[in-house]
């Protein structure tokens, strides 16, 4: 693709679904991996997309309300369960959310394996299409992402496990609609993850990590006619990687 005019109003969508996925889910990434619940995200993620799968199956509209409502409910239950399993069970949390993933991504498989385009489904519940990604969908997304990050940074220290767990929710629900369920754990964990040891702008850092990896893994497949999701996890590794070891604690005598 020649990058000009054209090529940077393809792209421009895309970009805007990155930053606005980025914006919400790097706070909230920090947070799960403080909470030291990493694959949560991959759990509600894949609930999510049962739900929509169960939607679709049941001939609902893709983009219909009922669709919508069918992936956030699946979500929001999940979460809650997950946090009656923390409560209750809280030293083998993370085996639980691991249990959680696998079950749901079986019965996705089961419910698509009759279906004669259960395969395509299932692609892009996992690596999603954010180059068509369309530009009519993204207001509504920004008002449900901007009202997360209000929530979140003006109460997240008050909401509790539930708001925590409802919020992160409703949060993962829209992204793995608009990105795939890669893209959102990789965003959810990368920057977060990168700069891990920074003690000082470590949000502002951690916001760059995940932006960059947007627009240069976005170019890149655009360039190189490769798909979008995996050239963004694989470019984003590998400036988080860079990240770190620029910013990272250094251990005694190196």
């Amino acid at each position: 693709m020649n990058f000009d005019t054209a090529g940077l109003a393809f792209l421009l969508p895309a970009m805007v679904a990155g930053a606005l996925v980025t914006a919400t889910h790097v706070p909230l990434g920090m947070q799960v991996i403080g909470r030291g619940i990493v694959f949560i995200d991959l759990a509600i993620a894949q609930i999510a997309g049962l739900g929509v799968i169960t939607a679709d199956a049941l001939g609902w509209e893709p983009q219909g309300a009922a669709m919508q409502v069918a992936a956030l409910s699946a979500a929001v239950l999940s979460a809650l369960v997950l946090t009656w399993t923390e409560r209750r069970w809280p030293e083998v949390q993370e085996a639980i959310i691991g249990v959680t993933f696998v079950l749901a991504s079986s019965v996705a498989l089961l419910m698509l394996a009759s279906d004669p385009h259960g395969g395509e489904h299932l692609k892009d519940l996992l690596v999603g299409q954010i180059l068509w990604v369309h530009p009519g969908r993204l207001p509504i997304d920004a008002l449900i992402y901007g009202a997360i990050l209000t929530i979140w940074f003006t109460a997240g220290a008050r909401i509790g496990r539930v708001g925590f767990y409802v919020l992160f929710a409703c949060a993962v629900t829209v992204s793995v609609q608009l990105v795939g369920l890669y893209l959102v754990f990789a965003t959810l964990v990368i920057p977060a993850l990168a700069t891990f040891y920074v003690k000082s702008g470590r949000l502002a850092k951690a916001y760059a990590v995940g932006l960059l990896g947007f627009a240069a893994g976005l170019t890149l497949s655009a360039f190189a006619d490769l798909p979008s999701g995996p050239m963004v996890v694989c470019v984003m590794a590998v400036i988080g990687v860079v990240a770190a070891l620029a910013l990272g604690r250094r251990s005694p005598g190196l």
